[in-house]
């Protein structure tokens, strides 16, 4: 048992989910430390009819922590995180910063458990949207070796955080009032609009977050040899990120087969009927914690092809519950130790 976490983050969007989760998960702790930056220090949060401070993210606010869970930008990631480790906490970090460090393992718990082991002080939570596209592939993975996967991302605009989502309500207002609205969050207005643009660009042609896609995927799945093309683009939904995911194994696959696959594996809901208009759509996924496929097809152009379709609460799995999931899996070894 950790006595003593941190939650770092603690009045952002993703941090109050992981706040509500740790309470609604029971996860054990006997002292709890949110920390922020300045500009959120001296807020009151109620946890468990427990009014809470919230401190000044610095390094004395780590004296005597044993884990930190943290959801902040890459930056704030980059400077807090050492001084975490240093104290003496294990963090459980869900930027971007430390995902590709060799010595940082990055865990999907349902995935690669067993990688958490390697810690060394540091645990890494993936992108949101390659975190539900390889719980979805792990199954298939597993029976029959994924080589290829060809995948385009529908985000939503709360991956940009709240403001993200204010955007979009601003610009959608603005569009139904024929009013100009110059947008700030965004590259375009958002309202009745897609972006095929996440990120900047990265690498011959493809964007940040659609790299992130490539080395993610092949690091969770130990496979460098995965090849991943992505295209990620941005569309007027609030919540929940969904995927059209081809993936061509090494031994074929029939779409029977795929579907007990994804019927049987941990975190995934199967919602694939067709003929009945049943299929994952963002507005029933958002505020759920596994992953949805449907629309599975088998790929008619031809090679040991399976198309499917998935969607995700992309501040939940995508971000949150990742992060307490892979908590609670340090809660474990340490109670093995």
């Amino acid at each position: 048992m950790f006595e003593n976490i941190a939650l770092v983050g603690a009045t952002g969007a993703v941090g109050r989910i992981v706040l509500q989760q740790l309470q609604e998960r029971g996860f054990p702790y006997k002292q709890l430390r949110l920390l922020a930056s300045a500009r959120s220090a001296g807020t009151i949060v109620q946890v468990n009819g427990q009014s809470i401070k919230v401190e000044l993210l610095e390094p004395s606010a780590f004296k005597g922590v044993d884990l930190v869970i943290a959801s902040t930008p890459d930056e704030v990631a980059m400077e807090f995180v050492p001084w975490a480790v240093k104290a003496g906490a294990v963090v459980v970090d869900e930027s971007g910063y430390f995902r590709m460090d060799p010595n940082v393992p990055l865990v999907i718990p349902e995935v690669n458990p067993e990688a958490i082991e390697r810690h060394q002080g540091i645990i890494a939570s993936p992108n949101c949207s390659t975190t539900q596209m390889v719980v979805a592939l792990a199954p298939l993975h597993r029976a029959a070796r994924v080589k290829r996967v060809v995948v385009s991302t529908y985000q939503a605009t709360s991956g940009a955080g709240l403001s993200g989502c204010d955007e979009l309500i601003e610009s959608t207002r603005g569009a139904l009032n024929n009013e100009v609205i110059t947008p700030s969050i965004f590259a375009h207005p958002i309202a009745f609009n897609l972006i095929p643009q996440i990120g900047g660009e990265k690498h011959a042609g493809y964007t940040s977050e659609e790299m992130k896609m490539v080395y993610e995927t092949r690091k969770i799945m130990g496979d460098d040899s995965i090849q991943v093309c992505p295209t990620c683009v941005r569309v007027p939904v609030a919540f929940g990120h969904s995927e059209s995911i081809l993936v061509e194994t090494e031994r074929p696959l029939s779409v029977e087969e795929a579907r007990e696959l994804f019927a049987a594996a941990p975190g995934v809901t199967l919602v694939d009927d067709l003929a009945s208009k049943r299929y994952p759509m963002p507005r029933d996924c958002e505020g759920k914690d596994d992953v949805f496929v449907g629309r599975i097809r088998k790929d008619i152009s031809g090679g040991n092809g399976i198309a499917f379709w998935c969607v995700s609460d992309n501040l939940r799995k995508g971000a949150a519950t990742n992060a307490v999931q892979i908590a609670e899996l340090l809660v474990k070894s340490v109670s093995v130790a």
